[in-house]
């Protein structure tokens, strides 16, 4: 039992570090799908929602050959640096990361076009600038999508499989999350073992995504 209690924290912290990663830039693109028209927005409205609708395993490819020691970034980090990517928990990061980035997009981008312009445009008239009004006005008024938005990318990031498999493998006490550990008990016949893993992974995304709900109910209501 205290190797799943491992599991589980690796797990939740793993979630919690990639959504912390994610969260500045996908909160930033965000804003400018909502606000901004430019040349080339709808190449990057699809690249954001690819991860959705290609397979995990897919992903997951691409990431091993550009994180691997072969891979344009990952041989540049390990030359400049030292670091190896690849089956290793920072390749769980990346790719519970890249996963769940389009759904953090995605909902943060809703909640900033629910924030009406002529707010901003009223707090513009009284002297104040970008910057300014994105803290004081648009982020405040958008912040419960926002929040609902980490939260759902959190829950997704619990429940990565096919990406983090093909990158970080499994691998004891160094990539095993819930997921990939609930196959490897199930593989090998352990299937009390994984009904407990699968119990707490289901228990832990639940609260994530109704914590969710309650947040975008609140923005709604």
């Amino acid at each position: 039992m205290a190797e799943i209690w491992e599991i589980t924290w690796f797990t939740v912290c793993v979630a919690a570090l990639s959504t912390a990663v994610i969260l500045p830039g996908g909160i930033a693109l965000a804003w400018l799908l909502a606000r901004k028209e430019w040349r080339g927005k709808s190449l990057v409205e699809t690249l954001v929602a690819l991860p959705l609708v290609i397979p995990p395993v897919a992903t997951g490819l691409l990431l091993l050959k550009f994180l691997g020691r072969r891979g344009p970034l990952g041989g540049w980090l390990e030359r400049t640096w030292g670091w190896e990517i690849v089956f290793t928990w920072r390749a769980v990061v990346i790719a519970t990361a890249v996963m769940s980035f389009p759904l953090l997009v995605r909902t943060a981008r809703v909640a900033f076009e629910g924030v009406s312009p002529r707010l901003e445009q009223v707090a513009r008239t009284l002297g104040a600038g970008p910057w300014r009004v994105f803290w004081r006005v648009t982020l405040p008024l958008a912040r419960r999508g926002l929040v609902a938005g980490a939260l759902l990318a959190f829950a997704r990031a619990l429940g990565e499989f096919g990406a983090t498999i093909m990158v970080a493998g499994y691998i004891p006490g160094k990539t095993a999350t819930l997921a990939l550990s609930i196959y490897h008990s199930v593989q090998l016949g352990r299937d009390d073992e994984a009904l407990v893993m699968l119990g707490i992974s289901v228990a832990i995304a639940l609260g994530a995504v109704w914590a969710s709900e309650c947040f975008l109910r609140r923005k709604t209501s």
